[in-house]
Protein backbone atom coordinates (compact mmCIF):
# COMPACT_ATOMS: atom_id res chain seq x y z
CA UNK A 1 0.00 0.00 0.00
CA UNK A 2 1.46 3.24 -1.04
CA UNK A 3 1.74 6.31 1.35
CA UNK A 4 -0.58 8.10 -0.10
CA UNK A 5 -3.64 5.94 -0.53
CA UNK A 6 -3.33 4.66 2.73
CA UNK A 7 -3.23 8.25 4.22
CA UNK A 8 -6.93 8.89 2.31
CA UNK A 9 -7.78 6.17 4.61
CA UNK A 10 -6.61 7.03 7.53
CA UNK A 11 -7.60 10.69 7.65
CA UNK A 12 -11.16 10.01 6.30
CA UNK A 13 -12.72 10.24 9.41
CA UNK A 14 -13.61 8.21 12.82
CA UNK A 15 -15.99 6.24 10.54
CA UNK A 16 -13.51 4.13 8.93
CA UNK A 17 -11.02 5.03 12.13
CA UNK A 18 -12.77 3.47 14.66
CA UNK A 19 -15.52 2.10 12.01
CA UNK A 20 -15.95 -1.14 13.45
CA UNK A 21 -14.54 -0.63 17.20
CA UNK A 22 -16.51 -2.84 19.59
CA UNK A 23 -18.68 -1.05 21.91
CA UNK A 24 -17.29 1.02 24.79
CA UNK A 25 -18.72 -0.21 27.73
CA UNK A 26 -15.59 0.42 29.77
CA UNK A 27 -15.11 4.00 28.26
CA UNK A 28 -16.17 5.90 30.97
CA UNK A 29 -13.10 5.03 33.38
CA UNK A 30 -10.95 4.17 30.90
CA UNK A 31 -7.97 6.63 30.20
CA UNK A 32 -7.83 8.03 26.53
CA UNK A 33 -4.68 6.84 24.96
CA UNK A 34 -5.93 3.43 26.22
CA UNK A 35 -9.05 3.82 24.92
CA UNK A 36 -7.81 4.61 21.12
CA UNK A 37 -4.91 2.04 21.59
CA UNK A 38 -7.77 -0.76 22.46
CA UNK A 39 -10.27 0.39 19.95
CA UNK A 40 -7.76 0.93 17.15
CA UNK A 41 -6.33 -2.72 17.76
CA UNK A 42 -9.83 -4.24 17.71
CA UNK A 43 -10.77 -2.10 14.66
CA UNK A 44 -7.82 -3.21 12.71
CA UNK A 45 -7.98 -7.13 13.46
CA UNK A 46 -12.01 -6.89 12.71
CA UNK A 47 -11.13 -5.13 9.32
CA UNK A 48 -8.84 -7.82 8.47
CA UNK A 49 -11.07 -10.64 8.98
CA UNK A 50 -14.30 -9.38 8.04
CA UNK A 51 -14.87 -9.50 3.95
CA UNK A 52 -17.54 -7.86 3.42
CA UNK A 53 -16.25 -4.87 4.93
CA UNK A 54 -13.03 -5.33 2.89
CA UNK A 55 -15.15 -5.88 -0.55
CA UNK A 56 -16.29 -2.26 0.30
CA UNK A 57 -19.70 -3.11 1.75
CA UNK A 58 -21.17 0.20 1.75
CA UNK A 59 -24.94 -0.75 3.38
CA UNK A 60 -22.73 -3.14 6.20
CA UNK A 61 -20.11 0.13 6.95
CA UNK A 62 -23.11 2.49 7.85
CA UNK A 63 -24.91 -0.04 9.89
CA UNK A 64 -21.67 -0.39 11.76
CA UNK A 65 -21.06 2.79 12.18
CA UNK A 66 -25.03 3.79 13.17
CA UNK A 67 -24.47 0.81 15.90
CA UNK A 68 -21.12 1.02 17.34
CA UNK A 69 -19.02 4.06 15.79
CA UNK A 70 -22.03 7.11 16.20
CA UNK A 71 -21.78 6.44 20.44
CA UNK A 72 -18.42 6.67 20.52
CA UNK A 73 -18.01 10.28 18.67
CA UNK A 74 -19.22 13.67 19.25
CA UNK A 75 -20.43 13.49 15.92
CA UNK A 76 -22.59 16.65 16.34
CA UNK A 77 -19.50 18.55 17.74
CA UNK A 78 -17.83 17.50 14.77
CA UNK A 79 -20.33 18.38 12.56
CA UNK A 80 -20.91 21.58 13.74
CA UNK A 81 -16.78 22.29 13.48
CA UNK A 82 -17.14 21.70 9.82
CA UNK A 83 -19.70 23.82 8.96
CA UNK A 84 -18.22 26.81 11.37
CA UNK A 85 -20.00 29.83 12.64
CA UNK A 86 -23.01 28.84 10.23
CA UNK A 87 -24.14 26.04 12.29
CA UNK A 88 -26.10 28.14 14.86
CA UNK A 89 -28.02 29.82 11.94
CA UNK A 90 -28.97 26.26 10.88
CA UNK A 91 -32.68 25.11 11.69
CA UNK A 92 -32.92 22.04 13.58
CA UNK A 93 -33.38 19.80 10.46
CA UNK A 94 -31.11 21.62 8.49
CA UNK A 95 -28.34 20.29 11.39
CA UNK A 96 -29.88 16.95 11.52
CA UNK A 97 -29.48 16.81 7.23
CA UNK A 98 -25.69 18.21 7.68
CA UNK A 99 -24.81 15.26 10.13
CA UNK A 100 -26.95 12.57 7.72
CA UNK A 101 -25.12 13.69 4.69
CA UNK A 102 -21.87 14.44 6.23
CA UNK A 103 -21.48 10.95 7.84
CA UNK A 104 -22.69 9.20 4.26
CA UNK A 105 -19.77 11.39 2.79
CA UNK A 106 -17.11 10.15 4.80
CA UNK A 107 -18.09 7.05 5.06
CA UNK A 108 -18.89 6.18 0.86
CA UNK A 109 -15.93 8.43 0.03
CA UNK A 110 -13.51 6.06 1.78
CA UNK A 111 -15.23 2.67 1.92
CA UNK A 112 -12.84 1.12 -0.65
CA UNK A 113 -9.70 2.02 0.93
CA UNK A 114 -10.74 -0.36 3.70
CA UNK A 115 -9.73 -3.54 1.25
CA UNK A 116 -6.00 -1.92 1.61
CA UNK A 117 -5.89 -2.75 5.07
CA UNK A 118 -2.90 -5.61 5.66
CA UNK A 119 -0.86 -5.83 8.55
CA UNK A 120 -0.70 -2.48 10.39
CA UNK A 121 -0.63 -2.13 13.98
CA UNK A 122 -0.82 1.10 16.06
CA UNK A 123 1.61 2.58 18.38
CA UNK A 124 0.08 4.96 20.82
CA UNK A 125 2.58 7.77 21.74
CA UNK A 126 2.73 8.93 25.65
CA UNK A 127 0.11 10.98 26.55
CA UNK A 128 0.80 14.76 27.16
CA UNK A 129 -1.80 15.70 29.72
CA UNK A 130 -3.13 16.75 33.33
CA UNK A 131 -5.46 14.47 35.03
CA UNK A 132 -8.10 17.59 34.95
CA UNK A 133 -7.52 17.88 31.43
CA UNK A 134 -11.15 17.70 30.22
CA UNK A 135 -9.81 17.83 26.68
CA UNK A 136 -6.45 16.13 25.28
CA UNK A 137 -4.80 15.40 21.69
CA UNK A 138 -3.73 11.38 21.67
CA UNK A 139 -1.05 10.94 19.07
CA UNK A 140 -0.83 7.77 17.35
CA UNK A 141 1.28 5.74 14.51
CA UNK A 142 0.19 3.50 11.84
CA UNK A 143 2.88 0.53 11.28
CA UNK A 144 3.48 -0.59 7.98
CA UNK A 145 5.54 -1.55 5.45
CA UNK A 146 5.97 1.45 4.58
CA UNK A 147 6.59 4.76 6.73
CA UNK A 148 4.89 5.40 9.89
CA UNK A 149 1.70 7.60 9.51
CA UNK A 150 0.81 10.31 11.79
CA UNK A 151 -2.94 9.77 13.37
CA UNK A 152 -3.61 11.94 16.20
CA UNK A 153 -7.28 12.25 17.59
CA UNK A 154 -8.67 15.64 19.57
CA UNK A 155 -10.96 14.21 22.51
CA UNK A 156 -13.05 15.47 24.84
CA UNK A 157 -14.35 14.40 28.57
CA UNK A 158 -18.13 13.69 28.73
CA UNK A 159 -20.27 12.23 31.27
CA UNK A 160 -19.76 9.22 29.27
CA UNK A 161 -16.11 8.83 28.59
CA UNK A 162 -13.87 10.19 26.73
CA UNK A 163 -15.37 10.75 23.03
CA UNK A 164 -13.37 11.94 19.65
CA UNK A 165 -14.61 14.74 17.63
CA UNK A 166 -11.52 15.41 15.29
CA UNK A 167 -8.74 13.74 13.68
CA UNK A 168 -5.57 14.74 12.18
CA UNK A 169 -3.39 12.85 9.52
CA UNK A 170 -0.17 14.17 8.57
CA UNK A 171 -0.42 17.51 10.15
CA UNK A 172 -3.69 17.92 8.84
CA UNK A 173 -6.61 18.21 10.99
CA UNK A 174 -10.20 16.74 9.13
CA UNK A 175 -12.49 19.38 10.53
CA UNK A 176 -10.32 22.38 9.25
CA UNK A 177 -10.41 21.08 5.55
CA UNK A 178 -13.97 20.24 5.70
CA UNK A 179 -14.67 23.78 7.03
CA UNK A 180 -13.08 25.15 4.16
CA UNK A 181 -14.72 23.41 1.76
CA UNK A 182 -18.33 23.92 3.45
CA UNK A 183 -17.28 27.82 3.75
CA UNK A 184 -17.08 28.22 0.12
CA UNK A 185 -20.28 26.30 -0.54
CA UNK A 186 -22.49 28.07 2.37
CA UNK A 187 -21.29 31.74 1.05
CA UNK A 188 -22.61 30.71 -2.34
CA UNK A 189 -25.71 28.93 -1.74
CA UNK A 190 -26.27 29.07 1.64
CA UNK A 191 -26.91 26.22 4.08
CA UNK A 192 -29.32 24.57 1.76
CA UNK A 193 -26.81 24.67 -1.33
CA UNK A 194 -24.49 22.93 1.19
CA UNK A 195 -27.18 20.20 1.91
CA UNK A 196 -27.81 19.78 -1.40
CA UNK A 197 -24.42 19.41 -2.68
CA UNK A 198 -23.34 16.93 -0.47
CA UNK A 199 -26.62 15.20 -1.17
CA UNK A 200 -25.66 15.08 -4.61
CA UNK A 201 -21.77 14.24 -3.80
CA UNK A 202 -23.29 10.67 -2.24
CA UNK A 203 -25.28 9.89 -5.12
CA UNK A 204 -22.42 10.41 -7.47
CA UNK A 205 -20.37 8.32 -4.87
CA UNK A 206 -23.22 5.57 -4.78
CA UNK A 207 -23.49 5.77 -9.12
CA UNK A 208 -19.63 5.15 -8.80
CA UNK A 209 -19.74 2.35 -6.37
CA UNK A 210 -22.57 0.74 -8.71
CA UNK A 211 -21.31 0.82 -11.80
Amino acid sequence: MNRRFFSHFVGASLALALLVAAPLTRASGEAPDALIKRTSTEVLDSIKSDKAIQGGDVGKIIALVDSKVMPNVNFTRMTAAAVGRNWRQATPEQQKRLQDEFKILLVRTYSGALAQVKDQTISVKPLRAAPTDNEVIVRTEVIGRSEPIQLDYRMEKTSTGWKIYDLNVLGIWMVETYRTQFAQEISTKGVDGLIAALSQRNKTNADEKKS
